[in-house]
């Protein structure tokens, strides 16, 4: 007797079979696209920028909008106030990218510095409980470490971090479905 999981998976599989030549194109277009933004993460960082810029303005002007046409709330100035920093962050960001990307890897950097040292303590204290505790242990360090070098760079490691994280992730992003193309092909 097969479980509705089990025929889901199976409907996957079929779907990615059927589409695996389209999954592979796809694969090998993002680890180009991922490779050559290696060679422009500064050009990356700050079109990147520019477009969470405009979506951010989007989201602000709708935000705006949705707040007006609301009925009589209590938080209508709320919402609007809201609105109004969301289409002020997003006039800077679009106005002065390279600035915006900057201030942006700033807190990336505190990020991985943070959730780093909360990963150690997690990975210390589930020692007794979790048998492959050391992997979320060097996790934790690897994040500090990755924080730290950015602090250490910054402000010029604004203009290039953005960029070369996107372009890191095409690359592994396209090598994951091209080894899941290959894969389905081998079965």
């Amino acid at each position: 007797m097969t479980t509705s999981n089990e025929k889901t998976m199976t409907n996957v599989a079929g779907e990615i079979r059927k589409n695996r030549g389209w999954l592979m194109f796809i694969g090998i277009l993002m680890v180009i696209l991922g490779t050559a933004g290696l060679f422009m993460e500064v050009t990356l960082t700050v079109v990147s920028v520019l477009y969470f810029g405009v979506l951010v303005l989007f989201g602000g002007v709708v935000m705006l909008i949705d707040a007006f046409k609301a009925g009589e709330w209590k938080t209508k100035v709320w919402h609007v106030l809201i609105a109004l920093v969301y289409i002020a962050g997003a006039v800077v960001m679009i106005r002065d990218p390279a600035a915006s990307a900057v201030w942006i890897t700033l807190f990336l950097a505190a990020f991985f510095v943070v959730t780093g040292v909360f990963r150690l303590m997690i990975g210390f204290q589930s020692r007794d409980t979790v048998s492959n505790w050391g992997w979320i242990v060097f996790a934790g360090l690897i994040s500090i470490v990755l924080g730290l070098v950015i602090f250490a760079g910054w402000p010029v490691s604004g203009l290039w971090v953005i960029g070369m994280f996107i372009a890191i992730e095409l690359v592994l992003q396209g090598f994951a479905m091209i080894s899941i193309a290959r894969a389905i092909r081998s079965d």
